[in-house]
């Protein structure tokens, strides 16, 4: 029996790992088996790095060494030590990998803070290079939840020894201290760090890439401070080709990522490449969703004849995201996106709840004033870490429809469940793209045909579609109203009706500019007569007017709202039967 338990746990493992490790093949990714993987994935930015603006300090604390200074002077230092160890303990657990496997992510990218894995150089003594076990034990965790998921797990140096680039935050780059490339004590640390994690991970399948130096931003020899106008970038090609021998001492495993300068994607000097297993990443953000706007990584593919990965991208509209993905798909290229968790966000799958307390704090950071005391500071703190936790998150299903499902359908699905009889938020309407689930005139960032940035979305609340969202102070609403409304605008709400019956539709509205006017457009082709919504005298003066006697076959219908002449704020629509 012994015996029999041992052969079916071999061959579960044979079954498990049978893909072997991702590598090149020629201009492709692929596993053990040889079959393309696309590697569709989200980075965990902000839990071993902060970042200023996921933590809304950014106007006056960027890098988190200047978070973690203001987090100190409100709570002391054995407070902060007990804000971060609640902060990196809720920040990413078992419950968030399943969450995303669930969702159709298929891999992770873990942007690494160097100190969680080994002390800054003027901690060390001697020069000697000792290590912490923080990093690796967050690092083993997070492995483990990607494997019984079978996502594959990409390592990320975000913040490297001294930081890499003049984009402070990015890299937690203290300017009072030697950087990256202004200290060899930083670069043989940073070489022996991965040399490290090669030696830990070498032979675990799940491991998908060493990202090995994430988007290094210096100028060298050029004048742009980001390393934009570089030319030859021969000391980031020289420390990522001695990182890539340190690594293959001991592992021949792995794939190898390498980032070119200016955030990723300034390449000149770097080439010829100098391993069979290698890839180049890129990142992607506020541009045009064109064939143009990768064409220079495209050219290095077949050019080199090496894969290429979007590394890192997001913090965009849901208009973007689709057309972003379905871009990259089309051309092979796998993508990681970017934060999972930030506080107040529209633009990502999930979103931190801001507490008010935590303003009052914001306000004291930034303009000082009388300071909150300990037990206060501590106490929001702490509420804000355990807000990090996935069960005390805001899932956004909007962003998650949009960068899998819409990338593959123009068809829409409900938002919610809408019952008739019964009230049906505004806000609730359809999944699905511009012109299909709803139609918004300024939807997206960049327009191609003039070249100008619009606003997707004024409200910049609960979803990250071209609809304008604001929060709403009607007593009687879900928190929201769309707003912002313009001639011609229209929704899109898939209802479950019970029964066939002539309804009365309650639209709770309220404008302080000129008759707003609207009707519905029902999925059997009827249309309603146009009703006209008088001004209420005020944006929060709420009132509710009657669209009456509109038939509804039983079953599952799609209903458009129309916005015949706009103006106006929309709370809600209530569907009851017509008695008449």
């Amino acid at each position: 029996m012994k015996k029999t338990i041992l052969i079916v746990q071999l061959l579960c493992s044979i079954a498990t790992f049978g893909q072997g490790f991702l590598h090149r093949e020629g201009q492709k990714i692929v596993d053990g088996t040889g079959k393309n993987i696309i590697l569709r994935g989200l980075g965990t930015g902000g839990w071993m790095v902060q970042e200023g603006y996921m933590l809304q300090t950014q106007p006056f604390a960027s890098p988190q060494y200047v978070i973690k200074q203001k987090i100190q002077d409100v709570i002391g230092e054995q407070g902060t030590k007990e804000f971060y160890a609640a902060y990196k303990a809720n920040g990413i657990t078992k419950r968030d990998v399943d969450s995303l496997a669930a969702w159709g992510f298929n891999s992770i990218r873990l942007p690494m803070h160097y100190n969680l894995y080994t002390p800054a150089i003027e901690a060390e003594k001697n020069g000697e290079i000792t290590w912490i076990e923080e990093g690796f034990t967050m690092t083993d965790n997070l492995l483990k939840w990607c494997a019984e998921n079978k996502m594959y797990f990409i390592l990320d140096l975000h913040a490297a020894p001294g930081g890499q680039g003049n984009d402070a935050a990015i890299s937690d780059f203290d300017t009072t201290k030697p950087s990256l490339w202004e200290s060899e004590a930083n670069q043989k640390k940073m070489i022996a760090l991965w040399k490290k994690l090669a030696s830990r991970y070498r032979d675990n399948p799940w491991i998908g890439a060493y990202d090995i130096i994430n988007e290094p931003n210096w100028n060298f020899t050029g004048t742009n401070k980001n390393g934009c106008d570089e030319n030859s970038n021969g000391p980031l090609r020289d420390l990522m080709v001695a990182v890539t021998k340190a690594i293959r001492e001991v592992d021949t495993n792995h794939l190898i990522f390498i980032e070119g300068n200016c955030w990723g994607n300034n390449y000149n000097g770097i080439f010829p490449l100098w391993d069979e297993n290698m890839a180049l990443s890129f990142h992607k953000y506020w541009n045009y969703n064109t064939t143009a706007s990768i064409q220079k990584m495209l050219d290095y593919r077949t050019q080199y004849n090496v894969p290429i990965w979007l590394g890192e991208s997001g913090e965009n509209s849901n208009v973007w995201f689709k057309d972003a993905l379905s871009l990259v798909e089309s051309n092979n290229i796998g993508w990681a996106f970017w934060p999972m968790k930030k506080i107040e966000n529209i633009a990502g799958v999930t979103s931190v709840t801001k507490i008010p307390e935590y303003d009052v704090l914001l306000k004291y950071w930034k303009d000082g004033g009388e300071k909150p005391s300990v037990d206060f500071a501590k106490k929001t703190l702490m509420k804000i870490a355990d807000n990090y936790k996935m069960e005390n998150v805001t899932v956004k299903p909007d962003v998650i429809d949009a960068m899998f499902r819409q990338v593959q359908t123009k068809d829409t699905k409900p938002y919610k469940k809408n019952a008739v009889p019964g009230r049906i938020a505004a806000t609730h309407y359809d999944l699905g793209t511009n012109e299909s689930a709803y139609s918004d005139k300024d939807f997206v960032n960049y327009r191609v045909e003039t070249g100008k940035f619009d606003e997707w979305n004024k409200g910049n609340s609960m979803r990250n579609d071209g609809v304008d969202i604001l929060p709403c102070k009607d007593m009687d609403s879900n928190g929201y109203q769309v707003s912002f409304i313009e001639d011609g605008e229209w929704l899109q709400y898939t209802v479950e009706v019970a029964r066939q019956n002539r309804y009365n539709i309650a639209i709770r509205y309220s404008g302080d500019k000129a008759e707003g006017k609207l009707h519905l457009e029902i999925e059997n082709g009827k249309k309603t007569n146009i009703i006209s919504l008088p001004s209420t005298g005020g944006n929060d003066n709420w009132k509710t007017l009657i669209l009456p006697g509109v038939e509804l076959n039983a079953g599952t219908q799609k209903v458009k709202l129309v916005f015949d002449k706009g103006g106006f704020n929309l709370n809600y629509l209530e569907f009851s039967k017509n008695k008449i």
